[in-house]
C-alpha cells in the first residue's frame, strides 16, 4: 500500500452493522509512500496515526498541478507485517 499526501483512504466495515470511515492522508511517514499515514477522519475531523489493515484501500489522486481529478477507485496491495512484526494493527 502507497500514499501520498492528499490521497483519501477507505476502511471497509467486516462485520455488520459496522459502518465504513474515510479520511484524508494528511501525513505520509515514509519517503515511499508505505503506511503509517496521519488521517484526517471524514467523520470527526480528528487527525491520528493511522496503520491500515486489509480492510483499507486508498483512492489516489491525480498528483499532476492543479488536477482533482481522482484516478480510477481501485484497492492497493494488501498491507504485510515487516520483519520482527507478527501482525499489523488497524489502527
Amino acid at each position: 500500500m502507497y500514499a501520498c499526501a492528499g490521497d483519501e483512504i477507505v476502511v471497509r466495515g467486516t462485520t455488520a452493522g459496522v459502518i465504513t470511515r474515510d479520511g484524508e492522508i494528511v501525513g505520509v511517514h515514509h519517503p515511499d509512500g508505505s503506511p503509517p499515514y496521519d488521517v484526517r477522519w471524514a467523520d470527526d475531523g480528528r487527525v491520528s496515526l493511522y496503520f491500515p489493515g486489509q480492510d483499507a484501500y486508498i483512492r489516489h489522486l491525480s498528483h499532476a498541478p492543479g488536477s482533482t481529478e481522482k484516478r480510477p477507485d481501485m484497492p492497493s496491495a494488501p498491507v504485510t507485517p515487516r520483519a520482527g512484526q507478527d501482525h499489523v494493527s488497524a489502527e
